[in-house]
């Protein structure tokens, strides 16, 4: 009986161990957004009101520029380094980091040659931005490549010493661009300080990025990268394409205004866009651990997040005018009306990416690829035909709608895809 007992209270400090284990890797998770969380808002803020509506308005398509580039990094580089090397030896892991970080700065410094090329042909209002867009793109990339990294390994202290770092660098970086006045100085002070997180990153990991092992690590992961860029791709993608839509539409203002009213969210935005930093490694841990809780895992997750987004967009609508003239400007006016389609659909977003997580936890990449063209298909035919039919606003209302249906979609597939594994998993008992 006391051997029973004994393997009683071991079991159960273990389970005990495993759960503060996952608390404490998901408050790191929390620390390290709401640093990234910060720091994008500020940026945000501060270049709003240093620049005007229509200057910002060119800002917000450089930063959603770099929003695609970013999702073509992490679905060819880090995506596959968290699904398959979260918890793993620390051999393997460091070989692994090597390899997928020199893929995202050899993203980086392809894509950035290119944004140079076509910056400095366009010209005009746009076109020096994106120029210094490319000069900044590689240290950018391999900044967010230093996140992931540390998240697969399960030590998220270090990512978000990194994003505090990128943080202190940003105040004197944007002071300094405040001086100059202009979109292309705001645009290399934002990425200028990335570059000083991603040297310091080298640091805290020890590791060199291995540009020459891009192609090894592209050819070992092609099953799950291909399948992960081309998703990424129709995210980020639908963004731009809305973004640039609407600036036809309406006029590049617009742009600003919907760019506005999303950094009133803008903490629950970054969380969502760097949220497979946490969730997906997680997942993929309770999987091995406990599947059967995985379901459970992902809808905590994604209830959460839409809850939260709601209660902090209902606080928004309370916001005395006088307040948010202060945090934004001459941009307030326009974006306050925009805060309850934007907050429904952040809610939206925030309740599909538990079912995310759960389905790249499973490597369940087909049905993840079908989930995402759904959801960004339904994006750009709600926010462009939304603008179409009643401009800014029918945009933010259509994309709320679009955001809503593609959610439902992600669950519809989650649940399928749990279905399966089971299935697997019973037929495997009973062959073995």
């Amino acid at each position: 009986m006391s051997t029973e007992g004994e393997q009683t209270t071991a079991t159960a400090s273990r389970a005990g161990s495993a759960e503060r284990g996952v608390a404490g890797r998901l408050s790191w998770g929390l620390a390290d957004q709401a640093a990234s969380s910060m720091s994008n808002f500020a940026v945000g803020i501060y270049v709003a009101r240093s620049l005007g509506l229509t200057a910002f308005g060119v800002f917000s398509l450089a930063w959603v520029t770099y929003g695609v580039v970013l999702n073509v990094s992490r679905g060819l580089a880090t995506d596959p380094l968290v699904v398959r090397f979260s918890g793993v030896p620390d051999a393997s892991w460091r070989g692994a980091v090597a390899r997928s970080s020199g893929t995202a700065l050899g993203v980086g410094t392809a894509v950035g040659a290119a944004c140079l090329v076509v910056g400095l042909g366009v010209g005009g209002r746009v076109g020096p931005a994106f120029a210094c867009l490319g000069v900044v793109l590689p240290g950018l990339l391999l900044q967010d490549a230093w996140r992931f990294a540390f998240f697969a390994a399960g030590t998220g202290r270090k990512a978000f010493v990194n994003d505090v770092v990128w943080g202190v660098a940003l105040v004197p970086a944007m002071v300094v661009a405040a001086r100059a006045g202009s979109v292309q100085a705001f645009v290399l002070a934002w990425g200028g300080s990335a570059a000083v997180a991603a040297v310091y990153g080298c640091f805290q990991s020890g590791i060199r990025p291995h540009m020459t092992g891009a192609r090894e690590w592209l050819r070992a992961h092609r099953d799950l990268g291909s399948r992960y860029l081309v998703e990424n791709l129709s995210n980020s993608g639908a963004s731009q394409l809305r973004a640039y839509g609407l600036g036809a539409i309406v006029g590049v203002g617009a742009v600003g205004v919907i760019r506005g009213a999303e950094l009133l969210l803008g903490p629950f935005l970054a969380v969502l866009m760097g949220l497979s930093l946490v969730t997906v490694a997680e997942a993929a841990r309770v999987l091995r651990r406990a599947p059967h809780r995985l379901g459970s895992f992902c809808l905590l997750l994604g209830g959460g997040q839409a809850a939260a987004a709601l209660l902090w967009g209902g606080a928004l609508l309370l916001v005395p005018d006088q307040a948010g003239e202060f945090v934004l400007g001459g941009v307030w006016g326009s974006a306050s009306e925009l805060i309850a389609p934007v907050t429904l659909g952040v809610a939206g977003a925030g309740l599909g990416t538990g079912a995310a997580a759960g389905l790249r936890a499973l490597g369940a990449a087909r049905r993840s690829l079908r989930s995402q063209l759904f959801a960004s298909a339904c994006y750009v035919v709600g926010g462009l035909g939304g603008a179409a039919w009643a401009g800014t606003v029918g945009s933010a209302w259509g994309v709320a709608a679009a955001t809503v249906c593609g959610s439902a979609v992600w669950w519809l597939q989650l649940r399928s895809a749990l279905r399966e594994h089971h299935e697997d998993t019973i037929r495997e008992v009973r062959t073995s």
